[in-house]
């Protein structure tokens, strides 16, 4: 085969990069970000995309490990507007909130916390994990609510890893976290037509993506995928093209998340951890965590300040 006809390897520098072809209409490079002691990729929102359907935020989490005593310390902060989805790859996680839920996350499980019209929320590396040295990796991704139910009463939903479909079929493992796909349909409740799911592929494996969703995007975790000739590294978000159909090709053993959904009822604006329809309703977001108006986390003493310019 000449230089000519070998697929390219697609590596774009941040934050967008031209389409590849072959139904990517962007690929989307993340920004690492420190959060002290391990670090992000931030794929979602960029200059140029602000959303996914309703996915508004992804944070590729890790891979990181920690020393022994050490871990994860996100202190009580809070949401508004947004439903947040946790999934892990490795590690675990423990989730308390203002409504006193209190639940660790393992790999395979979803904890997916409904904002609405406020809540609050700590995530920390559990004591036992500590005590061995803990890991974490996995993805934390925020979902737009729609304007009807960005008011709504708070609450928060753990599926644990069983709980979940799976599809399974020549090299091939989707687990569908939300939504309908393949065949099946997750028993996630979601406020929007949303559609999230885990995926797998041995090396030479294929999977078509059709275009049954309106908007939808594919996050690569670990391996190197082909589509329409083009190869694509881990850490990119291709972002689709609507109503585009191709086929993924594993290159190599490979994982990637597909995201997605209808196009949201408008447009959202973020600050820090709010999100909004209305500007209005987030200036009264930053006077009520300011004021200490939030419920608080029951078992904490401790929280996140109001940033100075957003955070």
């Amino acid at each position: 085969m000449s230089d000519a006809d070998k697929p390219r390897l697609v590596v774009a520098e941040p934050n967008l990069a031209p389409s590849a072809g072959g139904g990517i209409e962007q690929v989307i490079v993340p920004r690492t970000r420190d959060l002290g002691g391990f670090a992000v990729r931030r794929a979602l929102p960029v200059a140029g995309r602000r959303m996914v359907g309703p996915f508004i935020f992804l944070d590729q989490m890790g891979p990181a490990e920690f020393p022994i005593g050490e871990g994860v310390d996100v202190r009580p902060h809070p949401h508004i507007g947004l439903a947040t989805v946790t999934y892990l790859f490795d590690g675990a996680i423990d989730h308390r909130d203002s409504l006193g839920t209190v639940q660790t996350i393992y790999p395979g499980d979803v904890n997916w916390m409904s904002a609405g019209r406020g809540i609050a929320h700590s995530e920390r590396t559990g004591p036992q994990d500590r005590l061995r040295g803990a890991r974490l990796s996995g993805l934390q991704l925020w979902v737009a609510l729609p304007k009807e139910h960005e008011d709504s009463a708070p609450f928060f939903a753990h599926h644990e890893t069983t709980d979940l479909p799976i599809v399974s079929d020549g090299g091939v493992r989707v687990r569908l976290i939300a939504g309908e796909a393949y065949g099946v349909r997750s028993p996630v409740v979601t406020a929007w037509d949303t559609v999230f799911a885990d995926i797998a592929l041995e090396a030479g494996a294929r999977l078509p993506i059709d275009a049954a969703t309106e908007e939808r995007a594919l996050y690569l975790v670990d391996g190197i995928v082909e589509i329409a000739g083009d190869r694509f590294e881990p850490g990119r978000l291709l972002v689709l093209r609507p109503s585009d159909t191709f086929t993924v090709a594993a290159v190599t053993a490979a994982r990637f998340s597909l995201i997605g959904g209808a196009t949201m009822d408008g447009s959202r604006h973020i600050w820090w951890n709010f999100v909004s329809s209305s500007t209005e309703r987030l200036e009264q977001a930053k006077a009520d965590w300011k004021a200490g108006r939030f419920s608080p986390v029951p078992g904490e003493t401790d929280f996140i300040p109001l940033p100075e310019f957003g955070g």
